[in-house]
């Protein structure tokens, strides 16, 4: 299947065409108010500088509003092993007070079943056809969720998109609201500072470029008849993107999560933003008021506790020093000095090792 009959076989699937979007009509946007507001789930007051939600749309006192969690994922030895320590902690924080996690679904998107079917709760997808993701991996991401959201019968109104390197530090409740989805900020998408390739993708008709969320598809906690308008699309830009080559080279790594953001825009989908959504060691120091544990960067240190970024510390944790096989159990803990939240990320990754069966196993 060539690049065109794939796009277009989704197009027909899913009612969808990249020129013509179905715009959500949803509640208005208040962008930069700097404001405190209620979450009546618990009366405590939130910092919401992005979207101040209309009041009658806040979420009930003591509602519980589960989501499903979905993980996209490889059949690659350095995807299982993650995914196993992050449905670990899931199940771990799953039924804690204050939990709205629901159900759990690895979506493989190999093509074929792998020896975690039975371990964890998985449906196996097709990858895109081979060649097109061009080595970008995470490419296949948008295509696997276009193609669950289609097969899979979920029980939840909702669905946190999640990925391997994610461990759930403590009860993550459903951060959405009725019409608006829940998502991460990160501070390297720039929709405002990548406007000349931005436009590319998304016309000066549809608004402002500050109508873009600086965010990436995961973590990201949604409505999934909202996801499954957004998905298509964001397969498609997600391509689209990748064929040219100026933003190929601009966004790099990125640019699934550039496609995401565009792609919710399309359809006039904004999100709550929330930092403590997630943190990021060794550069976010403590993982007090946070929910999930995001280790994408390598942490180095040397024996007096000082960071070494750039430069293999004496002590060390970094996930690509395990491409083949897991981490052994029992991996050293940190120097003094270190911060609690790479001291909090060891220990929580020795204690899954220490009570997952068979860890060594790839």
């Amino acid at each position: 299947m060539g690049k065109s009959s794939l796009i277009l076989l989704v197009l027909l699937a899913c009612g969808c065409c990249f020129a013509t979007y179905n715009l959500l009509t949803l509640v208005m946007h208040h962008r930069g108010t700097g404001r405190w507001v209620m979450d009546e789930s618990d009366d405590m007051l939130i910092p919401d500088p992005i979207v101040e939600m209309p009041k009658n749309v806040k979420k009930p006192r003591n509602a519980k509003i589960p989501f499903h969690v979905a993980l996209t994922a490889t059949d690659a030895p350095y995807s299982k092993w993650q995914c196993r320590i992050m449905y670990y902690w899931y199940k771990q924080q799953k039924d804690l007070p204050g939990s709205e996690m629901g159900g759990f679904t690895r979506i493989l998107h190999s093509g074929s079943p792998d020896n975690l079917m039975d371990e964890i709760p998985t449906m196996v997808v097709d990858p895109l056809p081979a060649g097109l993701d061009r080595g970008y991996i995470v490419l296949n991401r948008p295509w696997a969720f276009v193609q669950w959201l289609k097969k899979a019968a979920i029980e939840e109104e909702y669905v946190l998109m999640a990925e391997p390197d994610h461990i759930f530090v403590r009860p993550l409740p459903n951060l959405a609201h009725t019409g608006y989805p829940a998502a991460f900020p990160f501070f390297y998408i720039k929709p405002d500072k990548n406007e000349k390739i931005i436009r590319k993708f998304y016309p000066e008709e549809k608004g402002p470029v500050t109508n873009i969320d600086p965010i990436g598809n995961s973590p990201v906690i949604i409505k999934k008849d909202v996801l499954a308008k957004i998905s298509p699309t964001w397969m498609n830009v997600s391509l689209k993107m990748k064929e040219d080559p100026e933003t190929d080279k601009s966004f790099g790594w990125v640019l699934e999560m550039y496609a995401y953001a565009v792609a919710s825009a399309l359809h006039g989908v904004q999100h709550i933003l929330r930092k403590d959504f997630m943190l990021q060691p060794p550069w976010d120091l403590e993982t007090k008021d946070k929910f999930i544990i995001h280790y994408t960067y390598g942490c180095d240190y040397n024996m007096k506790g000082e960071l070494t970024y750039g430069k293999i510390g004496e002590w060390r944790f970094d996930k690509r020093s395990y491409l083949r096989g897991p981490p052994p159990r029992n991996l050293p803990l940190p120097p003094p000095g270190v911060p609690e939240s790479v001291v909090t990320l060891v220990k929580m990754v020795n204690e899954a090792s220490a009570n997952i069966p068979n860890w060594n196993s790839e």
